[in-house]
């Protein structure tokens, strides 16, 4: 098994990826292979919406005109067996560079000129599983029904065919600069990576 592990956090030992850190910690116990995929680290450009790659038929990704990193991530997607996507909020959503990944996933959707709505081409495949790691500066109940963090997180894992069997929403990582996570916040993220079992 192999799961794809997409951190979109801006900054380095920050809660979001203190949270990816442990989950991989767990993986790694189990023998599962990690592809890690930093995206403050990757160069990825605008969707130009064209929509070139939606005009393409077939269950496999469109291709995109924009040749950047993009390629090489839908190959890493592809190959892998299952996916954790985690993100802060920014803004009271998905940061930037995550929305951008997630607006070039169109690649993973068929919708030809003249055709009334989109499909995925993915659906009916079957389906890898997704964790989704979601921190916030706000409290925890604010941030999952305020913030759409975890829905733009759950919208990634299905436009790549992915089912989400498990989430984490943590607040209140406003209060230090440098935030540690609680021993109940790392065992939380530990039952989290048992779901991917």
């Amino acid at each position: 098994m192999r799961v794809l592990v997409v951190n979109g956090a801006y900054r380095k030992e920050g809660a979001t990826e203190q949270f990816v850190e442990v989950v991989c910690r767990v993986l790694k116990q189990r023998g599962i292979g990690i592809d890690m995929l930093v995206l403050r680290d990757v160069d990825i450009g605008f969707c130009l919406n064209c929509r070139a790659c939606m005009q393409q038929p077939g269950t496999a990704p469109g291709l995109c005109a924009l040749r950047d990193a993009m390629g090489d991530i839908v190959r890493r997607i592809e190959a892998c067996d299952a996916f954790v996507l985690a993100s802060p909020t920014n803004a009271g959503s998905v940061t930037a560079i995550f929305k951008r990944l997630i607006e070039r996933l169109v690649v993973y959707g068929y919708w030809p000129w003249g055709m009334a709505a989109p499909k995925y081409r993915k659906a009916g495949s079957p389906k890898k599983k997704a964790i989704l790691i979601a921190t916030c500066g706000a409290p925890g109940i604010l941030g999952r029904l305020a913030f759409s963090t975890q829905k733009q997180l759950a919208m990634a894992a299905k436009l790549v065919g992915a089912k989400t069997c498990g989430a984490l929403f943590s607040g209140t990582h406003a209060q230090t600069q440098a935030a540690h996570l609680t021993p109940a916040q790392i065992q939380r993220a530990e039952r989290l990576a048992e779901k991917l079992f």
